[in-house]
């Protein structure tokens, strides 16, 4: 099988990874990719959010399934446009991404589905925000109603920083705190049949001890011991089916990765936000953990033939990625400086780590950073107190001037196993 992968940061490289150890893969090709991924996938330029231009692309390659890495590039409408050139495609369509993309219509789909999830409002007036602050009291959760990669999210118990942010966005989705534990879970589905994947759980701010602004992801890590074992039919049951029953309902079936983002509150299970692609960095964790070839379910998802698909088959291993990010991030971040070390990681701590590129060139015989989240250094172990020792020997061996990481991904969770 040929394939082509859509996107260049460290989701699309573990997802590269994966597909080039799947002894089906003949050929892989990724675009426009980064400096990791040319070394397991062949680079082409292209610009991710012109579908024409993917679809010519994987027409003049050949490729026999075209797995969509980002959410821009579904919510454009790529997805359609790779499957209008007759080529099976991994991803939901323009309308079904709208689950992410539109965080109103999610509540939407939720409410005809009948999954729980946080009450909220939905504003687009200063006199609605203003109501809706009031109604919920702190802490605020205020949520910009359209993709903002990650960092459209403000929670806060000041609420002249939540109207802020609230005034700042076209429209808004306001809704109650939801206490507990946050646990991400993906599901793989072609609109009818849906295989959940093990759920990992990851830190979005940016300092220890959850302190700093929110992020696009620090780190990550899977199993979850500390979850209910029955967390994951629960949520198959309750979220997930639903979901996609619903959307189908609908006429907008929804095929590739559903990706329920969880609160496991005092009062059970509820959704925070779908989104509609793999997540990063939880990827690089349960992709880490997959023992099933990978090819195979995905082009099962992209041609409707999911229930022919064996069960998946897992590790037991643990898996933890640990986030290394430039100077700055998540402000706007300093770029072009030299990354070393990246040799010594594949030479000594083989293969139990490696290292996944997410803003990352080429710059002569260099490798230099090219973004907020430059690496991910991710390890596995027989359990997480494994796993995170090799993990952080690993970053420990990476130098990048100015860079910055979490030195507690997974500790608590190691700690209490």
């Amino acid at each position: 099988m040929k394939v082509l992968v859509i996107g260049g940061g460290a989701r699309e490289h573990a997802l590269c990874r994966s597909l080039s150890l799947d002894p089906d893969v003949t050929s892989l090709y990724c675009a426009p990719g980064n400096a990791g991924i040319a070394e397991v996938a062949e680079l082409h330029p292209v610009d991710a959010l012109d579908g024409d231009a993917v679809a010519r692309l994987a027409t003049e390659l050949g490729a026999e399934l075209v797995v969509v890495g980002p959410e821009a590039p579904l919510v454009a409408g790529v997805a359609d446009a790779v499957r209008a050139a007759g080529i099976p495609c991994f991803g939901p369509s323009r309308e079904a991404a709208q689950l992410e993309g539109s965080k109103a219509f999610a509540k939407d789909v939720m409410a005809g589905a009948n999954v729980p999830t946080a009450r909220s409002y939905v504003c687009t007036t200063p006199a609605e925000i203003d109501e809706a602050l009031d109604a919920f009291g702190a802490p605020y959760v205020v949520k910009d109603d359209g993709l903002a990669a990650g960092k459209g999210v403000v929670v806060t118990d000041d609420l002249e920083a939540a109207r802020a942010h609230a005034l700042a966005c076209d429209r808004v989705v306001i809704e109650e705190f939801l206490d507990g534990p946050e646990v991400s879970l993906f599901a793989i589905t072609d609109g009818t049949t849906v295989l959940p994947l093990q759920p990992a759980q990851d830190f979005k701010r940016a300092l220890d001890g959850d302190e700093g602004p929110n992020t696009g992801g620090m780190g990550a890590y899977s199993p979850l011991p500390w979850a209910d074992p029955k967390l994951v039919e629960e949520v198959m049951q309750t979220v997930l089916q639903p979901t996609v029953d619903e959307l189908r309902r609908r006429g907008t079936p929804f095929s590739g990765l559903l990706y329920a983002g969880l609160a496991i509150t005092s009062r059970g299970v509820r959704v925070i936000e779908f989104n509609a692609r793999f997540g990063d960095p939880e990827t690089q964790v349960v992709l880490a953990r997959l023992r099933t070839p990978l090819a195979g379910v995905l082009l099962g998802a992209a041609n409707g033939t999911l229930d022919v698909v064996p069960t998946l088959s897992w590790r037991d291993d643990a898996a933890v990625t640990v986030v290394i990010a430039s100077h700055n991030y998540p402000g706007t971040p300093r770029t072009g400086d030299p990354i070393e070390g990246l040799a010594d990681v594949a030479a000594k701590d083989g293969p139990h780590a490696f290292v996944l590129h997410a803003g990352t060139r080429q710059d002569g015989d260099a490798v230099v950073s090219a973004g907020g989240r430059v690496l991910s250094v991710t390890a596995t172990g027989k359990d997480l107190t494994e796993a995170r020792d090799r993990a952080y020997t690993a970053v420990g061996r990476i130098r990048l001037d100015g860079s910055q990481h979490r030195t507690d991904i997974a500790r608590k969770a190691a700690e209490e196993a």
